[in-house]
C-alpha cells in the first residue's frame, strides 16, 4: 500500500497525454474542481462586507459606466441603421466586454496558478492539470453574472428577449475549450518563464482593442480585416451578439470550425503540460 502512495508522490512520474486520460481525470475530480471553484469564488470576495453581491454589482456598474460614457459623452452609435437607442451601444459593447473578460481572466492568471500552489507540486498527490480548469470555472461564474446583467438590462430597455440567448452557452463552449488549452501552455511555461505573467497581460490587453469590441468590423478597412478576424476573439464576440442581440441563428459550420481547432489546441496545451509537469517540482 505504501509503495503505490509513494509512486503517487513522485513528481517525476511520466504523465499520460491521451485525450481519454484527460476526460478521466475530469470525470475523477469532478468533485474537487466544484469544490476548489465555489472556494475560488468566494475566497475573492472573502473579508469584504457585501461579499458575494459584488460579483453582481461590478457588471452592473460596469454597464452603467459604458452606457453613459459612449451614449451621452462620446454620443456613440453602432450604425446598424435604423432608430438606434442610446442605450443599444452600451449593450452591445458588453456582449464584447464579457466576452473578452472570460479570455483574459484565465489567461492572465494562467501563468501563476503552479506558482501560487507550490504545496500541491511539494507534498500532495494533487491533479495539477485540474487547476486551470478550476480558473475556468470561477472566469464562468463571472461571466454568467454579467450575462444575467446584460439579459437584464436588454428586457428593460427593449422590453423583450430573443429566444436566440439560448444558444449563448454553445456560442460561448468553443472558447472555453480554446481558452483552457491556452491555459496550460501558460500554467507550465509560467514555472520555467517568469516573464510570462508580465508578458500575458499586455497580450490580452492589445486582443481587446483588435478585436470588435468598441467598433464593428464593417467600419474597419479591407486591408485590416483579414487581422481582426485572425483573433480568436472576433469570431465569438460576433457570434454572441447575433443570439444576444441581433436575435439571430449563430453560424453553425463556424462554430462546428471554431470548435475543432479549439479541441486540438486544448489537447496539445494539455500534453504540453503533463509532460512539462516533471520538471515543475526541481524548479520550485
Amino acid at each position: 500500500m505504501t509503495s503505490t502512495s509513494h509512486m503517487g508522490v513522485n513528481p517525476h512520474a511520466a504523465q499520460p497525454t491521451s485525450p481519454l486520460a484527460l476526460i478521466k481525470s475530469l470525470w475523477r475530480n469532478r468533485q474537487l474542481i466544484m469544490q476548489m471553484t465555489k472556494r475560488e469564488v468566494i475566497g475573492r470576495y472573502k473579508g469584504s462586507i457585501m461579499g458575494l453581491a459584488w460579483s453582481f454589482f461590478n457588471p452592473v456598474f460596469m454597464l452603467t459606466v459604458y452606457t453613459f460614457v459612449f451614449s451621452v459623452i462620446f454620443k456613440s452609435r453602432w450604425g446598424i441603421g435604423g432608430e438606434e437607442s442610446k442605450t443599444q451601444f452600451a449593450v452591445v459593447l458588453f456582449v464584447g466586454m464579457i466576452v473578452h473578460g472570460l479570455f483574459a481572466e484565465v489567461l492572465n492568471r494562467a501563468p501563476g496558478l503552479i506558482l501560487s500552489n507550490v504545496n500541491y507540486v511539494k507534498k500532495v498527490v494533487f491533479p495539477l492539470d485540474t487547476l486551470p480548469i478550476i480558473a475556468m470555472g470561477a472566469a464562468l461564474f463571472h461571466s454568467f453574472i454579467s450575462l444575467g446583467v446584460l439579459l437584464a438590462a436588454f428586457a428593460m430597455f427593449n422590453g423583450y428577449l430573443h429566444w436566440t440567448v439560448i444558444f449563448t452557452p454553445l456560442v460561448l463552449l468553443p472558447l472555453v475549450i480554446l481558452t483552457v488549452g491556452f491555459a496550460w501552455m501558460l500554467a507550465s511555461l509560467g514555472v520555467f518563464l517568469r516573464d510570462v505573467g508580465q508578458t500575458i497581460g499586455i497580450i490580452t490587453s492589445v486582443m481587446m482593442f483588435l478585436s470588435p469590441v468598441f467598433y464593428p468590423i464593417t467600419t474597419l478597412p479591407e486591408k485590416f480585416r483579414p487581422w481582426i478576424m485572425a483573433n480568436p476573439l472576433t469570431f465569438i464576440i460576433e457570434q454572441a451578439r447575433e443570439v444576444l442581440i441581433w436575435g439571430r441563428l449563430p453560424d453553425w459550420l463556424g462554430l462546428g470550425i471554431y470548435t475543432l481547432v479549439a479541441t486540438v489546441v486544448a489537447w496539445a496545451g494539455y500534453t504540453w503540460f503533463q509532460k512539462t509537469r516533471k520538471g515543475f517540482a526541481d524548479v520550485l
